[in-house]
């Protein structure tokens, strides 16, 4: 398995309010560990929200928990994190509607598990470039009750109101995924500040191309910049190297 993370500050926001985690390496009862967070709320709470999730997940996730299954330990540990943030926001008026989106995957075998709350996003390479997560956003909430075209003016207007966030009530509803991997997957974790600078063409162009994987996710944050750079963008790109004799 090879990996690379990367978050930047963009063109325009004055701090970076993503915070990104990669280890290929075993993390208590996972094998690897991969996660994207962006904070909201504002300026100071949007970038305390970010780090509180990824630290304290990666916190939780350090344990053993051998009685547990992949999906029973993401989702545990996302909600232990989410009710911690929402407590630490309720006591301090100045992380009053602090939250946060998550994207979490993690690869066990041939398989990939992945949770998400938010419109941060994972993605699959392999024929195409597919997005596996659902936004959890007004706009994509109208365009699945066929009430809003997706790329429609309203729709780019609206994009950013998420409907659900790490930390914002004491519960949280979690999407959860597994997928069997193939050799020569990619695996593709962002922010929004990629998936709304960057069209999913460019972006498989860039994954497909020839360069290491550092210089991948490198032009992934360089076009991201160059079509604007309106957002922070983090950026996970794994190649998870499934070998065809264990399929």
């Amino acid at each position: 398995m090879d990996a690379y993370a990367l978050t930047d500050v963009g063109q325009v926001r004055s701090m970076n309010q993503d915070s990104i985690f990669s280890s290929t390496e075993p993390i208590g009862s996972l094998q690897n560990l991969f996660l994207v967070a962006d904070g909201m709320g504002g300026h100071k709470a949007g970038d305390f929200a970010s780090r509180f999730v990824i630290e304290k997940l990666v916190e939780f996730f350090s344990h053993e928990y051998p009685e547990r299954d992949v999906h029973g330990i993401l989702k545990e540990g996302i909600r232990t994190v989410n009710r911690a943030l929402f407590e630490a926001a309720s006591e301090n008026p100045d992380l009053l509607g602090t939250g946060s989106t998550l994207v979490a995957a993690t690869i066990k075998g041939n398989v990939l598990y992945v949770a998400n709350i938010g419109d941060s996003r994972l993605y699959l390479l392999r024929e195409q470039l597919e997005q596996v997560t659902r936004d959890h956003s007004y706009v994509e909430e109208l365009v699945a009750l066929g009430k809003m075209k997706r790329g429609s003016h309203d729709y780019i207007e609206k994009k950013n109101i998420i409907t659900r966030a790490v930390g914002t009530g004491r519960e949280v509803d979690i999407d959860l995924f597994a997928l069997k991997l193939k050799s020569r997957d990619y695996v593709l974790m962002c922010s929004d500040g990629l998936s709304n600078m960057v069209d999913e063409f460019e972006i498989e162009y860039i994954i497909r191309s020839e360069e290491g994987m550092r210089q991948k996710v490198e032009s992934l944050v360089a076009a991201a910049n160059r079509n604007g750079g309106r957002d922070n963008i983090s950026v996970v790109l794994i190649e998870p190297q499934i070998s065809e004799v264990g399929l």
